[in-house]
């Protein structure tokens, strides 16, 4: 892997494999070589919160092919490589939940998130649990509640759902472990209740793993602070999502690129909210 932007020319003397100096850019060696997760995990490091209560940070994690498919045969895996899986379990390590769609639920046999011993210090120090709790935005919690993702994650499964969810089902998923949270005054969840929500109960660092449904929803809301897209080195064409589907915004929304890193043709882009 090597970083594409942004460019420096601070850490062009360090030698391989050496670990970036206070205040130099990780990766900025200019070699192409396997990033270790320290690396990663500085690279994709959260914004330090301002002062006060801390604001909730959302990013999202999507892969998309070079015609724009966000899956192949209904699942995104195919478009993956190893660096992006790096990525994803880094990103995994650094948030404090992920927000993820019933739907994706299904489709990709969503387990819960494990602990992982690299993160274990990074996470302790920054008060966080072992692993990520996963949250998942559901309006009619048509879920498979003795899946492990409810009956045995190493932390409680989060279900956001409206007021108006099914009573017998809310109560199938407290029974089966999971947390209900109300996040909606109907059948459906609001995306901006759903992230303050989980802001009140300490949750601030969140990252989502769509799918296309909810990104879309997330996008309108204007509650999405950061994009990271793996763009794959593959065609799929047939009839696959984008990564956001969904209502339209009434002015596309402007991001900046904050990082861009390449390895075996894939490109891993960070955009931020300006």
């Amino acid at each position: 892997m090597r970083r594409l932007f942004p460019v420096t020319d601070l850490t062009v003397t360090r030698p391989p494999g050496a670990a970036p100096e206070s205040g130099q850019v990780p990766g900025g060696d200019g070699v192409d070589r396997e990033w270790t997760l320290a690396e990663l995990a500085a690279a994709y490091a959260y914004p330090e919160p301002p002062p006060g209560t801390p604001e909730p940070w959302l990013r999202a994690n999507m892969v998309s092919s070079l015609d724009g498919a966000a899956q192949h045969e209904g699942r995104s895996q195919p478009l993956s490589c190893a660096a992006d899986m790096r990525i994803f379990g880094t990103l995994r390590g650094l948030a404090d939940a992920v927000v993820v769609g019933a739907e994706t639920v299904r489709q990709e046999e969503y387990g819960p998130a494990r602990a992982r011993e690299a993160f274990a210090a990074r996470r302790k120090a920054a008060g966080q649990g072992p692993a990520p709790a996963i949250a998942v935005v559901s309006a009619g919690l048509d879920l498979d509640f003795s899946l492990p993702l409810f009956t045995s994650p190493l932390v409680p499964t989060l279900v956001l759902t409206g007021a108006a969810a099914p009573p017998d089902r809310v109560a199938r998923a407290e029974k089966a472990g999971a947390r209900v949270v109300v996040a909606g005054d109907g059948a459906s969840v609001d995306p901006a209740r759903a992230v303050r929500a989980l802001a009140d109960l300490g949750m601030t660092r969140l990252l989502t793993e769509g799918g296309p449904r909810l990104l879309g929803q997330l996008v309108a809301a204007g509650v999405l602070d950061e994009m990271c897209l793996t763009v794959s080195p593959m065609l799929a064409a047939g009839d696959a999502q984008r990564i956001a589907s969904g209502p339209p915004v009434a002015v596309p929304r402007r991001f900046a690129l904050a990082s861009l890193l390449e390895e075996d043709g894939f490109l891993f882009g960070r955009y931020c909210r300006t």
